[in-house]
C-alpha cells in the first residue's frame, strides 16, 4: 500500500528527534563554554529546526495508538512507567544532574494527554447529557490537561497537551485534523508544520513491528548523548 505506515512515521520522528537532542545536549554545551562561534551556532539552530518535526508527529501517533489499543489504561500506565524510567536520562541530559524538577521529559507530556483523551471519551460517550453541559465538561477537562503539564512543567507543558487534543478531536477526519494540528502549532512552532506534510500521507497501517522502539529508544539516547558530553568533558555544563 502506498503511502507511510505508523512505523515509519515513528522512525521519523526518532530521527528528527535525535537530530534535535544532539543540538540541544551536546552544541548547546559547547556554545555555552564559548566554543566553535557562528558556525557552531548555525549548526545549533540546524539541528533545532529539523527537530521541530518530531513532536507533531508523536502527537498523530500517540492519538491513533490511543484510538486503536485494546487496553487504554495499559496504554497509559506504560507511557508512565517510560516517563519515570526517563526522568534521570532526560535530566542528566539537559541538566547535568540525576533529579532536575525544573523540567520534565516528554513521556509525562504524552502520559497527560492519553489522561486527557480518556477523560474527553467518558464525557462524548454520555449522550443524554445537555450538549452545553457536555461542552462545559470537555472544555474543563482540557484546561485540566493543560493546567497539569504546565504545572509539572513538562517538556512542551500545557502546548503539548492543547496540540495533542486538537488532533483527538478531529481524528476522523484526516484533512481537518491536519489542518487543526497546523492551527494549533503555527502560533509557538512554525517550523513544526513540516511534519503534517509525512503525515497526510499516513496510510492507516502499522508497517514494521517496532513497537516498543521508542519507549527503549528514548531514555537510552539521552543516556548516550550524556556520556558523550562527560568523553568531551563538558558534561559539567547545563545545557538549559
Amino acid at each position: 500500500m502506498r503511502g507511510l505506515s505508523g512505523s515509519a512515521l515513528k522512525c521519523i520522528a526518532i530521527v528528527t528527534m535525535l537530530i534535535d537532542h544532539i543540538g540541544a545536549a551536546v552544541l548547546a554545551r559547547l556554545l555555552i563554554a564559548g566554543e566553535g562561534g557562528e558556525a557552531l551556532y548555525s549548526l545549533y539552530y540546524t539541528t533545532r529546526t529539523i527537530g521541530r518535526i518530531a513532536f507533531p508527529i508523536f502527537c498523530f501517533l500517540l492519538v491513533e495508538g490511543f484510538e486503536h489499543t485494546g487496553n487504554r489504561k495499559k496504554y497509559a500506565l506504560r507511557l508512565l512507567a517510560f516517563a519515570l524510567i526517563s526522568e534521570a536520562p532526560f535530566d542528566l541530559a539537559f541538566s547535568s544532574s540525576v533529579i532536575e524538577y525544573a523540567h520534565q521529559n516528554v513521556f509525562f507530556t504524552l502520559f497527560i494527554g492519553v489522561m486527557t483523551m480518556m477523560a474527553f471519551r467518558v464525557v462524548e460517550e454520555k449522550t443524554e447529557w445537555d450538549p452545553i453541559f457536555r461542552g462545559a465538561a470537555l472544555a474543563l477537562i482540557l484546561f485540566a490537561g493543560m493546567g497539569g503539564a504546565y504545572f509539572m512543567r513538562t517538556d512542551y507543558d500545557a502546548k503539548g497537551v492543547m496540540c495533542i487534543m486538537a488532533l483527538y478531536i478531529f481524528r476522523k477526519m484526516r484533512g481537518p485534523q491536519i489542518l487543526a494540528g497546523c492551527l494549533a502549532f503555527c502560533w509557538w512552532e512554525l517550523a513544526a508544520l513540516v511534519a503534517f506534510l509525512p503525515i497526510a500521507f499516513y496510510n492507516g497501517k502499522r508497517g514494521w513491528n517496532i513497537k516498543y522502539i521508542f519507549y527503549v529508544f528514548y531514555p537510552l539516547h539521552l543516556l548516550v548523548l550524556y556520556f558523550v558530553c562527560v568523553w568531551m568533558g563538558i558534561a559539567g555544563i547545563p545545557a538549559v
